[in-house]
């Protein structure tokens, strides 16, 4: 089925290749995400001083869009497998808007952290079309075109948004010295227009992966509310563990077990678990999205805080020496990315994560900047790799009608680990991040990475992605 040609600027797409004017809103709905996870770390500070709130308020401002993003992107993934990617692209690009403008707008007082976190929620709701709308046009073309593997599309995609994760610290630091706190909600409102002008002159209307009207299936509205209490009471525990929290860990189990249920019975359901629980290849994939996210989390924070108090480096220079990590990532990802098969960067992303686990276990309080960096180096081999292949992947072995879907459910993975490792370093370090804690961190690091290693070694599904198919990037 071919998709409604693009208007006004110009004519049907071009056959046999991609469709280059859809890079610019699929670029800029992706990075909507990354750019607010991470600007908010040097927002903080500014608006706990700005509003008289504690760091137990303030924290909130970075959990509710976890929480927000973990629960709406297979949500809003599956309204695009049904609806397509133009209208659910345009209304989470006014929400983005929105947020920004609600940020920029709230009063200056004790109460208005939670008007911020409010916006937060909505940012994070409205950052939710980006991706799954990529993956969805990504494989609408390919079907389109007839060439299955745009590998080189889907390396763009992930250097965009990893590129955007080192960018964005700096921008929310220069916002803030301009213009106060209040510009790093504010950059949304030009960030959301602009994705919105985008995306209605060059997304289509329709895309030939999703149903025609009269065949749309209903939506499972009791299978997402069950998907997000039990991901909502799973996360919150998860952030706050304490005996007294136990409750939501029960509720979590028990409302999961009653969603794989109802969702086993429903006719169209909201995660098709009978399919997902047969397809072994996308379920490991999920799982290697949570270890990576594990992984890189707990070296990011984890490790940032050592730097800073058991070697005692000041924040500028910890930064410094973090800068590796995300230089060789998106290296190695142009490196590598245009080559559509994917297990061999598995592999070697899987053995760089261990040895730099291994790595951290020699580390001093004296240790030389050079042998910190030498770290982050080969830290940075995972970070660059082991995306880009699970992404690939993923592209290959999910259903084409639950494309964008199931590139959310996988996002929800990532931020799940990313939650997981902040329990994990939170834990070991306490009050301080001392020497041994870090140890104790390496250790868990070697053995999370010991688990993604085998789990690539005795996957044999990888090694027929990407084996037969051309690039048509």
């Amino acid at each position: 089925m071919t998709r409604t040609p693009t208007a006004p600027l110009g004519g049907p797409p071009p056959e046999g290749r991609f469709d280059r004017r859809l890079l610019a809103p699929m670029m800029v709905g992706a990075i909507l995400n990354p750019i607010n996870t991470a600007i908010i770390a040097v927002a903080l500070t500014p608006i706990g001083l700005a509003l008289g709130a504690p760091a137990r308020e303030t924290v909130w401002l970075v959990s509710s869009l976890y929480l927000a993003t973990a629960i709406g992107q297979p949500l809003v993934g599956r309204l695009v497998d049904i609806f397509g990617v133009r209208s659910l692209f345009l209304i989470g690009a006014v929400l983005v808007a929105g947020a920004g403008a609600i940020g920029l707008l709230a009063p200056e007082n004790r109460d208005s952290i939670w008007w911020l976190v409010a916006a937060r929620v909505i940012l994070g709701l409205g950052t939710c079309a980006g991706y799954p709308a990529a993956m969805h046009m990504i494989r609408a073309e390919g079907q389109r075109t007839g060439l299955a593997s745009p590998a080189g599309i889907l390396t763009l995609l992930s250097v965009t948004t990893q590129t955007i994760a080192v960018v964005a610290p700096a921008l929310g630091g220069v916002l803030i010295g301009a213009w106060g706190w209040r510009a790093t909600f504010a950059v949304n409102v030009p960030l959301g227009l602009a994705t919105l002008l985008l995306g209605a002159l060059f997304l289509p209307r329709r895309t030939g992966l999703e149903p025609a009207p009269e065949d749309r299936p209903r939506i499972d509205g009791i299978g997402i509310l069950l998907f997000a209490v039990a991901m909502l009471s799973l996360l919150v525990f998860l952030q706050n563990i304490a005996p007294a929290l136990v409750w939501l860990l029960v509720v979590a189990v028990a409302t999961g077990a009653l969603f794989v249920w109802w969702e086993r019975r429903t006719a169209d359901p909201f995660i098709d678990v009978r399919v997902l629980s047969g397809n072994g290849p996308l379920l490991r994939s999920y799982v290697r999205s949570l270890l990576t996210a594990t992984i890189s989390y707990t070296f990011v924070y984890g490790f940032t805080q050592w730097l800073e108090d058991g070697r005692g480096l000041s924040p500028t220079v910890a930064g410094l020496v973090l800068l590796p990590v995300f230089a060789t990532g998106i290296a190695v990802a142009l490196a590598f990315g245009r080559r559509p098969e994917v297990v061999g960067k598995l592999l070697v992303g899987s053995a760089a994560q261990l040895i730099a686990g291994i790595l951290v276990l020699f580390m001093t309080g004296t240790s030389p900047i050079w042998f910190l960096v030498l770290a982050m180096l080969v830290l940075g081999i995972p970070q660059g790799l082991n995306n880009l292949a699970i992404q690939n992947a993923l592209y290959f072995q999910a259903e084409p009608a639950r494309i964008a879907s199931s590139a959310g459910l996988l996002r929800t993975f990532f931020y799940l680990g990313a939650i997981v490792s902040s329990v994990i370093y939170g834990n070991v370090y306490g009050a301080r991040a001392t020497t041994e804690g870090l140890h104790v961190l390496g250790w868990v690091v070697v053995g999370i990475a010991t688990v993604f290693l085998l789990l690539t070694v005795f996957d044999r599904s990888l090694a027929r992605i990407g084996r037969t198919d051309g690039d048509p990037a």
